[in-house]
């Protein structure tokens, strides 16, 4: 059976639109926050929720989402009140994917049988594990198959052709392309770079392709929407939540509707 992630791509290439993913960090501003943060994500335009699981070690982050995770992280945020917030957005929102995006430790501390079971209790899609290598995921994609859950893997401008096959083999859901050699939060996107990629990526991979890093507005998501299935955005997102919580839902539904237009007026 298809997966909520999977569905939501089909939908959207029938219709030539293209996804926007925006991601937040889970218990950022405050734990209370989150749940009403999805939500406002969604009435943004979202099609699928990134949603960050702080760790003390992000080392694919710059400083906009380090500090976001040491925020979470000084409530104490967990991975098991992450799942425990997913299960809370699922009792009003039963349509919208949600990705867990993280590092490999919580997971393995709690078990990846344990993790997966769990999640896919709690109504997760899908599951970015950044520090994850290739060699050592074939178990544990097993398992989240098992459970239902998409395994997503991060393509990077540096991973040669044979690597991004293999990958396929075991992701499902969509890859996330990173498109720039750096962290998050990062400026310098070169969208001819990208495209470049795109074209050689798709001799490889069936998947749909998300590209993420470098995008900070509605102009360089339109550019990325024109060559690329999904448009991923974090950092500024992350930037908006920490400019204060009075109104805060009502910012991040006018930004991100803002990049959804632009997304939008791109047509596949």
């Amino acid at each position: 059976m298809a997966s909520r992630i999977q569905n939501i791509f089909a939908s959207l290439k029938a219709a030539g639109r293209k996804a926007l993913i925006p991601y937040i960090t889970a218990g950022d501003p405050n734990p209370g926050a989150t749940v009403g943060l999805m939500h406002a994500l969604v009435r943004g335009g979202a099609d699928i929720i990134e949603l960050g699981v702080p760790f003390s070690d992000p080392m694919a982050d710059g400083p906009v989402i380090q500090k976001a995770a040491e925020r979470a992280l000084a409530f104490g945020v967990s991975l098991r009140q992450v799942i425990g917030m997913v299960a809370e957005f699922r009792k009003t929102d039963g349509k919208t994917p949600v990705v867990l995006m993280g590092y490999a430790n919580p997971i393995e501390a709690m078990g990846y049988e344990v993790f997966s079971a769990l999640a896919a209790e709690a109504g997760v899609d899908g599951v970015l594990t950044v520090d994850l290598p290739l060699e050592e995921a074939v178990e544990r994609v097993a398992t989240l198959k098992r459970h239902g859950l998409d395994p997503i893997f991060l393509l990077a401008p540096t991973t040669p052709a044979q690597r991004v096959a293999m990958i396929g083999e075991l992701a499902s859901g969509y890859m996330y392309y990173v498109s720039l050699k750096g962290v998050t939060g990062a400026a310098h996107l070169d969208i001819d770079n990208v495209a470049d990629k795109m074209r050689q990526l798709r001799h490889n991979t069936a998947l749909p392709i998300g590209v993420g890093f470098g995008i900070r507005d509605a102009e360089s998501a339109a550019a990325v929407a024109k060559v690329a299935d999904a448009v991923i955005i974090g950092s500024r997102i992350v930037q908006e939540l920490e400019q204060g919580e009075s109104g805060l839902q009502d910012r991040l539904v006018a930004f991100l509707s803002g990049v959804r237009s632009a997304v939008d007026a791109v047509r596949a």
